[in-house]
């Protein structure tokens, strides 16, 4: 199903009264899109059981979410992960930032003294912002975009973003999420944009030009195109989702996540464009 009818069209299956219903961000421009979930404990499942598959317990880590423009909004799936990661962690300084980057360094500061694993998730344009006014290495600290310029920098790509942040905080590579309203799922990198995405949730690569035209992990070395997802935790919308992504498709189900199709919207929290 083409990602666009959560824009458009209710997309259930089964009737119900959603639980929440989580908004993209999109921009003034857009439309944004809409996905009622009927049972948010799902998503929180789908979430920690595939926290725990790529980073272990969060009782292990400090997770700090730095989510400006993101945490005001009421319908933020992101928001909601960031929040039920940091209760999960338990640990004292957990928590949103919005832009207070001399707070934020300051806690980063501490927590790399006391060693401490932690984890910073951010939307791009504010760990560039936080890049720019403290480039200070965190040794402790594992670095974590979700993408997302929201019309307050020049669009770049992925491995531009990554070479930025890493030059400035002395890390080897960042990590990425790979998730979006219309998933109750996501996929993670470790590094140099190659994603992995948990058992539940599967990655295939249709020809832009022939929607039918649609190749599986191993048909070839590699394959290029657009990304569709398979994702079992949508039980109550759509599992079959057809995304607006271009990307390339490994033998060994790997994916990288090349930027968005020509003359589609650049959503709130999307992926940088080519």
């Amino acid at each position: 199903m083409p990602i666009g009818f959560f824009k458009t069209h209710t997309v259930t299956t089964t009737e119900f009264e959603p639980e929440a219903v989580f908004e993209s961000s999109g921009t003034t421009q857009t439309i944004n899109s809409k996905h009622l979930v009927k049972d948010t404990s799902l998503y929180k499942e789908s979430f920690i059981k595939a926290f725990n598959l790529f980073y272990g317990i969060p009782s292990d880590w400090c997770i700090i979410a730095l989510l400006p423009s993101y945490i005001e909004r009421e319908n933020s799936s992101l928001v909601m992960m960031a929040d039920q990661l940091m209760q999960q962690s338990g640990h004292p300084q957990s928590g949103f930032y919005l832009n207070e980057y001399e707070k934020l360094q300051a806690v980063l500061t501490q927590l790399e003294k006391q060693e401490q694993k932690t984890l910073l998730i951010g939307v791009t344009f504010a760990l560039l912002d936080f890049a720019e006014k403290f480039p200070i290495p965190w040794n402790h600290t594992t670095i974590m975009e979700t993408g997302g310029m929201k019309g307050r920098r020049v669009e770049m790509t992925r491995a531009q973003v990554h070479e930025i942040l890493c030059r400035s905080f002395t890390k080897s590579t960042i990590h990425s999420e790979y998730g979006m309203t219309e998933l109750l799922s996501q996929g993670y990198s470790k590094g140099a944009g190659i994603f992995n995405t948990p058992p539940w949730m599967k990655i295939l690569i249709r020809e832009e030009d022939d929607p039918f035209a649609v190749y599986c992990a191993g048909d070839k070395p590699v394959v290029s195109g657009a990304i569709n997802v398979i994702d079992l935790a949508n039980i109550y919308s759509c599992s079959f989702i057809a995304t607006e992504d271009a990307g390339k498709l490994y033998a060994d189900e790997s994916f990288e996540v090349m930027g968005r199709l020509d003359n589609t919207d650049i959503r709130g929290c999307s992926l940088m464009a080519l």
